[in-house]
């Protein structure tokens, strides 16, 4: 699965789940030549960052408690998977970032 990401509407970097289940957030080309980092944890760089779970910063942007459980039920997705979660909720996250499926995925 993978998903766009955006930061001041403007597409910044791929977001992956690997086969593996690691998770693969890479910038977009163009945003390297005058783009700014999404996060401090996240500077700008050509190759892609990899973790086993999903980046500390997408996860950070993901609704926590009761709301959680709400929008879990509402959506129908399990509270634990956070990529899935980060995509149904990703264009209403705080601050200039956005996370949308790839037209090309099925959610």
């Amino acid at each position: 699965m993978k998903a766009k990401v955006f930061f001041a509407g403007r597409l910044s970097g791929i977001l992956k789940k690997l086969p593996d289940g690691r998770f693969s957030f890479q910038y977009v080309p163009e945003y390297l030549i005058d783009g700014s980092p999404i996060s401090l944890s996240l500077p700008l760089q050509e190759e892609p960052y990899l973790s086993n779970g999903l980046h500390g910063y997408f996860s950070g942007l993901l609704t926590e408690g009761w709301l959680r459980e709400v929008q879990s039920r509402t959506m129908k997705i399990d509270q634990k998977d956070e990529f899935k979660f980060l995509i149904r909720t990703g264009a209403d996250l705080p601050g200039l970032v956005a996370v949308e499926p790839d037209e090309n995925e099925y959610l």
